[in-house]
């Protein structure tokens, strides 16, 4: 039965009779050249398709935490759906190892997703033009023009924040962004820009911190912000880790979430949730570009190409109390 299906799968996709097929299957010399290498090319795919996609690497150099946790908790999920297995390469010590240049020679590996990878584009480059299959989600630099990669609207996201707070009546925004390098620290700082620049305030760069994005580097940026001679009204922060640390820096000065300054994350973790006052914050969809990796990575092992090679997912506004007025 299963070979009965097989010739009629491969008959329909070539538009030849099933008896030529089987012809040509059991080697008969009463069919034409060009229709026997058409009918053996079909089944040659089917034979490559038939085969085993091994495991798709998961690398995630980073703590597993809620952010970083969420995508690879998604993929895990969806990769089941696939009937795909994962290997998990996860850890801060994974990025001191040559992961990408291994990767095409990993026993029983098929592809793989690479989560904010710090290797650099000619790495990226050089991974791709081994054919062997992957995608980046969230991208730590711009992807090569051929690379599929998924990620959030960092743009939008952080204009739409900010623009919150230009209607709330605030001009003075300090910026704690992430590291300069990531592409997006740069985007959300341009979607911030974007907005202050609508009501006529350009950026000044004496109200920009470029940080890693910790708890413990958002209280250093928050301080040192707050206590200039003229310190901003508001605080919009790369993630809402930095926003808890601003939080506490506000706190340890006296001053008071929102009535003396206000204070926004970006992401939407839990974290958000349990702050006092809760988070105001951009929700980042970070399940649903794990799902979307997958399904890229799917596609490109089906043999199509990815419909759009980089996919920038919507993010929204959620309002809490840490944002309130200019006094």
């Amino acid at each position: 039965m299963e070979r009965r299906t097989r010739v009629r799968d491969i008959a329909a996709e070539t538009g030849v009779s099933i008896a030529t097929v089987s012809r040509v299957l059991n080697d008969h010399v009463n069919v034409a050249p060009r229709t026997r290498e058409l009918v053996l090319q079909a089944v040659e795919k089917h034979r490559q398709d038939d085969k085993p996609r091994g495991a798709v690497h998961v690398r995630c150099p980073y703590l597993l935490t809620d952010y970083f946790g969420l995508i690879v908790s998604s993929i895990a999920e969806t990769l089941r759906l696939h009937g795909l297995r994962m290997v998990l390469d996860a850890g801060e010590a994974a990025q001191r190892s040559d992961a990408l240049g291994a990767l095409p020679d990993e026993v029983g590996v098929g592809s793989a997703i690479l989560i904010l990878p710090p290797e650099d584009g000619d790495q990226l480059v050089a991974l791709a033009r081994t054919g062997f299959p992957f995608v980046v989600v969230d991208p730590r630099t711009p992807p090569p023009p051929d690379v599929a990669a998924v990620s959030a609207a960092h743009f939008s996201g952080a204009r739409l924040v900010a623009t919150h707070l230009v209607e709330l009546g605030h001009r003075r925004v300090g910026v704690i962004a992430g590291p300069e390098e990531w592409l997006a620290s740069d985007a959300r700082a341009a979607g911030h820009h974007a907005a202050l620049a609508a009501v006529g305030v350009l950026p000044d760069p004496r109200r920009i911190r470029h940080v890693e994005p910790t708890v413990d580097a958002g209280v250093r940026a928050g301080g040192e912000l707050l206590d200039d001679v003229d310190p901003p009204t508001a605080l919009v922060c790369f993630n809402d880790k930095l926003a808890v640390g601003a939080l506490r820096a506000a706190r340890e000065r006296g001053l008071r979430v929102p009535e003396d300054v206000s204070i926004a994350g970006f992401d939407d973790i839990d974290l958000s949730r349990a702050t006092t006052p809760a988070l105001t914050t951009v929700r980042q969809p970070l399940a649903e570009m794990g799902r979307i990796a997958v399904t890229q990575l799917v596609r490109v092992l089906d043999g199509h190409r990815p419909e759009a090679l980089h996919l920038e997912l919507s993010t929204s506004l959620v309002v809490r109390d840490s944002t309130g007025p200019v006094r």
